[in-house]
């Protein structure tokens, strides 16, 4: 009797373990380029670059990039098409953290209210980029991202500083006159004004003044084992609660000073 209810115990858990691990094999997506500024993207199609989370949805679940299964509510999904979509889910500008914490939950909550779906492809249809966004039904949780044609550098240089300033991440430039395909190439560029890069936390600095009972910088590992302190950028409640030790981090920073750091490093979120 003790071997079965054993047996059993380990079923039961396995199940448990499934249903929360759900994975899939990783959807095929197109992927982003870095704009240079000797390249000509006029004529092509500009939207700004939302700071969420990348989401794919195969005509009946949706997922990351990595094939893991969001466990989205069926009020979110009631409308969602039976054909392929890929977007964004997001909420608003600098929101990262909140809506990874949202999407990232076992099972489903009433947390994904404060989402929308931002569609900017979908795959398998035909025609250049407008006519297969034109195959979307927009809902209450389905919004398609708006593209507009690109006339000239000043043109995509005043549209970025204008997200820029609203607290946006960036542009999206893509060639519209494209067939829908994926992997990544220059006809589909993100555009900012900074660079960004990632990097390992390995340590915490003391703060000062206002922040001398909590963190005032971390210290991140770069790629190249270079040690740097990022301070700026950090939430009141990141410098309470900030990411663990090892854990991998986005910053961006404006080019490098002379002795090769990055110059003016801020904080923006962390890998997840």
């Amino acid at each position: 009797m003790k071997i079965m209810m054993h047996f059993l115990l380990i079923l039961l858990c396995t199940s448990l373990f499934a249903q929360n691990e759900v994975s899939l094999e990783k959807p095929e997506l197109f992927l982003l380029n870095k704009y240079s500024e000797d390249l000509n993207v006029s004529s092509w199609y500009m939207s700004e670059k939302l700071d969420g989370v990348r989401a794919y949805w195969d005509g009946e679940k949706l997922m990351s990039r990595n094939g893991n299964i969001f466990a989205a509510p069926s009020f979110f999904i009631k409308d969602f098409p039976k054909h392929k979509l890929d977007g964004e889910l997001w909420s608003k500008r600098a929101d990262f953290s909140n809506v990874s914490s949202i999407v990232n939950r076992k099972k489903p909550h009433d947390g994904w209210k404060s989402l929308t779906y931002n569609i900017f492809e979908v795959p398998d249809a035909s025609g250049g980029l407008l006519e297969r966004l034109k195959n979307v039904k927009t809902s209450k949780y389905i919004k398609i991202r708006k593209q507009i044609k690109v006339k000239d550098k000043q043109h995509l240089d005043k549209f970025l500083e204008s997200i820029e300033n609203k607290g946006g991440e960036g542009v999206v430039v893509r060639d519209g006159d494209l067939h829908y395909y994926t992997g990544r190439d220059n006809n589909s560029l993100k555009v900012k004004s900074y660079i960004d890069a990632e990097c390992e936390v390995v340590g915490y600095n003391k703060g000062n003044g206002k922040y001398e009972n909590v963190v005032g910088s971390l210290s991140c590992r770069m790629k190249n084992n270079q040690v740097i302190k990022i301070g700026s950028g950090l939430s009141d409640k990141q410098r309470k609660y900030p990411a663990k030790i090892g854990a991998i981090i986005t910053f961006k920073y404006y080019g490098l000073t002379s002795k090769g750091n990055p110059r003016f490093p801020v904080f923006l979120h962390e890998r997840y």
